[in-house]
């Protein structure tokens, strides 16, 4: 991102997702002096502000932390917890130029529901990011609101494609964004907890095992990292006609684990539901 056409950003909560994009903002060039944050605690706005350079205002020290992070800024990333985004619309409202897109993170929070807690025609955006956003290897959704312009919704990508890849989905669709990414590192974690627990069973030692299920794990990431990767495509060449991998794989599959995943997604999914229905009404 060229340093002079930079937009201002306004990180609210730079807990763990909005930190993650936040330093890869920071990783890519932008100027520190373009970048504000807030956070709860003193301790955590000062700890920030040492480490990356960045304005940090604590709403601990500054009740109007937030109102004053977000005047005259461009972009703001709204990083709080899902059942506090509402409130915070409301209490930046009257802060926010115009012009400024309000961007969420929060999983549960519908554009509409943000359009009725800030001012009419404030250009909105719902994005859904992962976990490995934080190493920037994650993969972000994002939906433009009714008064975000085509040009407003590509800064916004620029921004969030600092921390990995990004995807354009209309906003039915982020119930399946959330099942299969938003959720989907946790599968990826869990799968490799089995494996070690199943090679302990096998008689190695938990050490041992546990570095093989997670280097296993971590380099078929890499090798489904390149673009044009698939992983059917991977997964066939290494299963050798009646060999040791084609055996595991039919176990696997002759024990459900396609119709298992797709019911651990729509779980995730439906979830997602219900908390539009409690946090949006």
């Amino acid at each position: 991102m060229p340093q002079n056409t930079a937009p201002v950003i306004a990180f609210l909560g730079t807990g763990s997702m909005n930190g993650s994009i936040l330093r890869g903002v920071l990783a890519s060039g932008v100027p520190a002096d373009r970048v504000r944050a807030t956070t709860r605690s003193a301790d955590s706005a000062r700890c920030l502000a040492e480490e990356t350079g960045v304005q940090v205002l604590s709403s601990e020290a500054d009740a109007d932390a937030n109102a004053r992070a977000v005047d005259g800024a461009d972009l703001v990333l709204l990083g709080v917890k899902p059942y506090a985004i509402l409130e915070l619309c409301d209490e930046i409202r009257e802060a926010l130029d115009p012009q400024t897109v309000v961007v969420s993170v929060a999983a549960g929070i519908t554009l509409d529901a943000m359009a009725e807690h800030l001012a009419d025609g404030q250009p909105t955006v719902r994005s859904m990011p992962n976990t490995p956003s934080s190493v920037g290897r994650g993969v972000v959704s994002v939906t433009g609101g009714h008064h975000t312009t085509p040009e407003q919704l590509a800064i916004v990508r620029e921004v969030l494609a600092q921390v990995g890849t990004v995807v354009e989905v209309p906003e039915n669709q982020v119930r399946a964004v959330t099942g299969v990414s938003g959720s989907g590192p946790a599968y990826v974690f869990l799968l490799a907890e089995m494996m070690q627990k199943a090679g302990e069973k096998l008689g190695l030692d938990p050490e041992v095992a546990r570095v093989l299920a997670k280097e296993t794990v971590s380099g078929a990431g890499v090798l489904l990292s390149p673009d044009d990767a698939d992983a059917e495509a991977l997964r066939k060449a290494v299963t050798s006609p009646n060999g040791t991998t084609e055996r595991a794989i039919n176990t696997f599959l002759d024990g459900g684990v396609e119709q298992l995943v797709a019911d651990a997604a729509a779980a995730s999914a439906n979830r997602g539901d219900q908390m539009e229905e409690e946090f949006c009404g």
